[in-house]
């Protein structure tokens, strides 16, 4: 499959000392994923925000025909590697539905909102 989009809210910030407001810890999450090499089929993309503000850091994974997920709390240190591997999942799919057992743990537990593919 291909046409994914993952989403990355470059604005997010994070009430974490390390990563203060410059840079945020969105935009460095967003520089930290285009450094590794994405799934087939799928496109990085940095927007200014997800309104995911409480939920911050967020990413988005879209696709035409698919279910769009947002996921929140994600963390630029530790979830890298993860995100790619939900997102290749995602990927693999015809619907975006990717069995609740087989999504990495991020996935599983931190996500925001799922929302049902728009009708032609």
């Amino acid at each position: 499959m291909s046409g994914v989009t993952l989403y990355v809210c470059t604005t997010c910030s994070r009430s974490n000392p390390r990563y203060g407001d410059s840079p945020r810890a969105g935009k460095i999450l967003h520089e930290r994923l285009s450094e590794e090499q994405l799934p087939e089929g799928v496109a990085l993309v940095g927007v200014e925000c997800l309104s995911a503000c409480s939920r911050s850091c967020s990413v988005a994974l879209t696709a035409p025909g698919r279910w769009t997920y947002v996921y929140g709390d994600l963390d630029p240190d530790i979830h890298v590697a993860a995100i790619l591997d939900g997102a290749a999942r995602y990927s693999a799919t015809d619907d975006g539905l990717v069995p609740w057992r087989e999504r990495p743990e991020i996935f599983r537990k931190q996500s925001v909102a799922r929302i049902p593919p728009q009708e032609s």
